[in-house]
């Protein structure tokens, strides 16, 4: 996705714009063969191709795209517009690559992965190097499509730290854990093709992925399926590698654009706080409202950006809301009837932190209600 990619979006039906596109798409795939040639049999069978690809993809590419490259071609345009612009033009991108690759596949590829292994050779079969460049490039294809959301909606991705980049990985390969491989690709194809692939993982063709781990297994099975049907070939991989990226963009779109929601809300809490040390605890409270319950993961992200929010604005650091395991009602009351003057902010605070998961539950509406009650004294 690099600056042709860019300016193509704006011409989806116009003839030179698919003709600029396919060239596009040349350029990169060229790029991938080279990383692929670097490969050994090893890299391949152990995994490491992936790790090595998560280098490739993304050191220099974040290096050079960031929130301002975006605003200097799109100034004015909101977030939405871009993305949903950058989810088309990836899966334009990923359907014209599997239409190039999928010429090159034969029945044979299947069964020659499924013999890369024993002897371990230094090289990478002429066969393996073509399902590896097809897989590649999808992969690369969507890290850089979830990066660019991760950019646009200005949530912060560090692909230089391991729990950033994981998270990467999870939003753009739509990876959920406990997924069994049957069930994931089964749900990355339309309805109509879902009996075929069905049949087709029922028997023992994916047995070549068994050593692959966990993210090579998943990213092999994507593509094992085009090469192993036989007589489907090229619709289907055209098919796949643009459904699969529809996906994953529309999978990333969700996952970030709630993420910047409560990013959003937490600013505006901690900008409008006159308590803002209150506020922290009284947000735990409702929070914590049903102490057995499971904190959702919205309201572990607020939690999160309130208090590192509080930190850089009021320079408040609260050790003793730090240590709290179970936290005591009690307490957050004395602190409230000990806060002088008008609560309202505090109140406002808690009333948004119980919605900020969905629907307020009976326990969080007897703490508002109660907060309410104090906060109105006198």
């Amino acid at each position: 996705m690099t600056d042709a990619p860019t300016h193509a979006a704006a011409t989806e039906t116009d003839g030179a714009g698919d003709a600029a596109d396919r060239k596009v798409v040349e350029q990169e795939q060229a790029e991938i063969k080279d990383f692929v040639k670097g490969l050994s049999a090893d890299d391949i069978k152990s995994g490491n191709w992936f790790t090595k690809l998560a280098a490739h993809a993304m050191n220099a590419y974040t290096e050079k795209v960031d929130w301002q490259y975006f605003q200097d071609r799109y100034a004015g345009v909101p977030a939405d517009v871009i993305v949903d612009q950058r989810i088309k033009m990836a899966a334009r991108y990923a359907a014209l690559e599997g239409g190039l690759s999928a010429g090159a596949y034969t029945a044979t590829v299947a069964a020659t992965i499924g013999s890369l292994g024993g002897a371990s050779p230094v090289t990478v079969p002429a066969a393996v190097a073509t399902v590896m460049v097809d897989v590649a490039f999808i992969t690369q294809l969507q890290l850089r499509l979830a990066y660019d959301i991760s950019v646009l909606y200005r949530v912060p991705i560090d692909v230089h730290d391991p729990e950033d980049l994981w998270k990467l990985i999870r939003v753009a390969l739509t990876i959920k854990s406990g997924e069994t491989a049957n069930k994931t690709a089964a749900k990355a194809v339309p309805a109509l093709v879902r009996p075929l692939v069905k049949r087709f993982y029922s028997k023992s063709a994916l047995a070549a992925g068994k050593a692959l781990p966990v993210v090579g297994k998943h990213l092999l099975q994507r593509n094992v399926i085009k090469i192993g049907i036989p007589l489907v070939g090229v619709p289907l991989a055209v098919l796949l590698n643009r459904y699969t990226t529809l996906l994953a963009g529309r999978h990333a779109r969700a996952v970030f654009r709630n993420e910047a929601r409560v990013i959003e809300l937490a600013e505006g809490l901690s900008r409008s706080s006159r308590h803002p040390q209150l506020m922290l605890w009284v947000a735990w409270l409702v929070i914590r409202a049903n102490a057995k319950a499971k904190i959702a993961d919205d309201e572990a992200l607020l939690m999160r950006h309130l208090v590192r929010l509080v930190r850089e604005r009021y320079g408040v650091v609260d050790e003793q809301l730090a240590r709290v395991v179970d936290i005591d009602p009690a307490e957050v009351w004395k602190r409230v009837d000990a806060e002088p003057g008008d609560l309202g902010d505090v109140l406002d605070a808690a009333e948004r932190v119980a919605t900020v998961d969905g629907d307020v539950t009976s326990r969080e509406k007897a703490v508002l209600a109660e907060l309410r009650r104090r906060c109105r004294r006198g």
